[in-house]
């Protein structure tokens, strides 16, 4: 399996003004699941992220405020005229 290292942010500002703003300035919603923890908002570099994903099988190793989180994709949302990745929910790998 690829592996592919991302820098993550934590996100602070919710709802879809916020999220349309991180895509505006080339960033990509996203939630971390799952190892009984709260789920993590973060934004992702939208250029990287989106070469990353082309492969589903990928493991996207995220670096969150000096933390390393092994991932893999759960799910992509995809907008229907642009074709451009809007969100993805990432699920913490064992």
């Amino acid at each position: 399996m690829a592996s592919v290292n991302l820098d993550a942010v934590v996100r602070s500002d919710f709802g879809k003004g916020a999220a349309r703003q991180a895509r505006r300035d080339g960033q990509i919603p996203a939630v971390v699941y799952g190892a009984g923890s709260e789920p993590q908002h973060v934004l992702l570099p939208a250029r990287e992220a989106t070469l990353a994903v082309r492969d589903r099988g990928v493991e996207l190793v995220l670096n969150i405020e000096g933390k390393t989180v092994k991932t893999t994709i759960k799910d992509i949302q995809i907008h229907a005229l642009n074709r451009t990745v809007d969100h993805m929910d990432l699920i913490i790998a064992a």
